[in-house]
This record gives C-alpha cells, structure tokens and sequence, in this order.
C-alpha cells in the first residue's frame, strides 16, 4: 500500500481537529454521540474541504497553475474555501458559479467579495457547460491553470478522508459508527474507505443532501482512491451505509435539518448549518429514534463547516 505521506500535500489545517463528546444530546436521544469538529481546519471559516484542498493544491502547485477553477452552487463552502487556500498561497482563484440559490452578496458571496475572489456566474444545470467554461478563460488567461471539480470530489481530494479516519485511529475512543453529510461525494467515500482500512468494525453512514446517484459515486470514488493508494480492496454496499436527507431539494432548508441545526445550537452551543450538516444530524436523530444504534455503541457525528450558510439561507419558514 502507498502511504498517504508519499502524496504531495500542503499544510493548510490545524490537524487533528478535537473529538469531543455531546453530553446533553447523548442523554436527550440515548445513544453515546461524539462529535468530530472539522469544521474548525482553521482556514476562512474551517471545514471540511480544507483536507480535500492540501492533496489537490499540492498537485496543482506541482504541475505549476497560477490559476485555480472550481465550481458549485452559489453559496459553495467549497469555492470560498478554494479562494481562501488559494490567497494563502499566492495563487489566483476564479469562481464559475451555478447561477443557482442565493447569489446576494451574503454568506460565503460575502467572504469571497472580502479576499477579492473573482466570481463568475454561469446559467446552466449542468456541470460540463462549467468544466468547458473553465478551459476557455484559462487559455484565454494564457497561464497555467488547475482546475477542481465541484466539492473537490475526486479520487485525490477524497485521500484527505482516508487521513482523517487514519487520524481517528490515533484518537480515543473508538467509534462504532460515523455520520457525516454526503453532498459531492468525496468525504464520504474518504471515511469510508479510511474506516476499511484503519478502523475495521466501525460503519460509516452518508446523510445525501443532494439527488445524485450517491450509490454510484460512492463506491466509484472509493475504488480510485484505492487505486491510487495501491490498495486492492473489494468495495460492497455492506462498506457503508447511505440515506436520503435531500428534503425539499439541494440548499432548501428542511423543517427536519432546521430543527436539528437549532437543536445543535440549544444544547451544545455549536453552530450546524441548513444545507449540510443540520440536514446530516437530523438523519443521525431519525437512526436514533429507530434504534439503529444499541446502548453499548459509540457514534461520531462529523461536523464538516458550512457556517457560511447560516448567513445566506432564510430558516425562519422551516
């Protein structure tokens, strides 16, 4: 097996990120509830895709970009984040947007105005109108550039899972289950195969918030991150387990994910978010209330950022 060490890899974070336990929920819902807080990497507002970005960046750097595409919904956490780790490193980010959701400038619309990121929005649902996007300004540009797909969902930005479950094997105590939101796929499939391959007997859960075919995405990226690792390991659907926390649709609040994220913030002080992470815990409630979890097991709830969105979505209908 390729160590993940023998990848190029940027220092971006403040690993490991604390794992702590939630001691009112644990009471409230039953079950022994940790939380992961990778929404405290500590670039812009911390979160998840800053593990992703310290492999992608570190390919980009080496292949000589001045440049960096990405791409997302309006209100990417992703695409602040890129424009965040992009500044720090001299580089320069460039935004092509879905022309989709809240494009005021609020929430990470905000942050970015406030790096100087340069953002472009384009009217399209489909992500290869953006990919062809970003190849024509980048020639037209006349600089090298590097381009990361949306969520930094790749086999590479997805080893920056595999680290962190290789980082929770290090961490006490030991987890029987994780739940994290599934929204592009690659942090998902990181845990899941890092679980495979540092943490046997734990079970990694996926909230989807969105409709892609996460039953195909997951197990794909699994294997091409196995692949680069030199790993040879059979991926079933017994690996993971997935659930549908899409609600009314991608980045519209659900009155489930709201009550959640209120929940979160009444009981523990910590902020989850209307698009990912409240929507991901009010999943981890619902395998609660139907017993999924017994007594005697321990559940980590990864809590991947988005505070951005807080400030952008209005929750007050939900």
């Amino acid at each position: 097996m390729r160590q993940l060490n023998e990848f190029p890899r940027l220092s971006l974070g403040l690993f490991p990120t604390p794992v702590h336990r939630l001691e009112k929920l644990s009471r409230l819902l039953g079950v022994e509830l940790w939380i992961k807080r990778d929404d405290l990497t500590g670039l812009g507002l911390g979160g998840n895709k800053v593990r992703k970005l310290e492999f992608l960046l570190a390919e980009a750097k080496a292949q000589g970009a001045e440049v960096v595409f990405t791409t997302g919904g309006a209100q990417s956490n992703h695409a602040m984040l890129t424009a965040a780790a992009a500044n720090r490193l001299g580089m320069k980010a460039i935004l092509i947007l879905k022309k989709r959701g809240v494009t005021a400038c609020v929430g990470n619309q905000l942050l970015e105005r406030l790096m100087g990121t340069e953002v472009r929005f384009l009217d399209t649902d489909d992500y290869a109108d953006i990919y062809d996007e970003m190849d024509r300004l980048g020639q037209s540009l006349g600089l090298p550039y590097y381009k990361i797909p949306c969520g930094g969902s790749n086999a590479l930005g997805s080893l920056g899972y595999v680290a962190c479950a290789g980082e929770l094997s290090e961490q006490k105590p030991r987890f029987d289950h994780i739940v994290c939101a599934e929204g592009s796929g690659g942090t998902m499939a990181g845990l899941a195969l890092g679980a495979k391959l540092f943490l046997p007997g734990t079970k990694v859960h996926g909230m989807m918030v969105d409709t892609d075919p996460f039953d195909e995405i997951t197990p794909r990226l699994m294997r091409e991150a196995a692949e680069l690792l030199g790993e040879k390991v059979d991926i079933t659907s017994d690996d993971y387990d997935l659930r549908d926390m899409c609600g009314p649709g991608y980045a519209i609040p659900s009155a489930e994910g709201n009550a959640a994220v209120r929940l979160m913030a009444e009981r523990e002080g910590i902020f989850l978010d209307p698009v990912y992470t409240g929507k991901a815990f009010a999943g981890l409630i619902a395998m609660a209330q139907e017993g999924a979890f017994r007594p005697d097991e321990r559940v980590l709830f990864v809590h991947t950022g988005g505070a951005g969105g807080l400030f952008a979505l209005d929750m007050e209908e939900n």
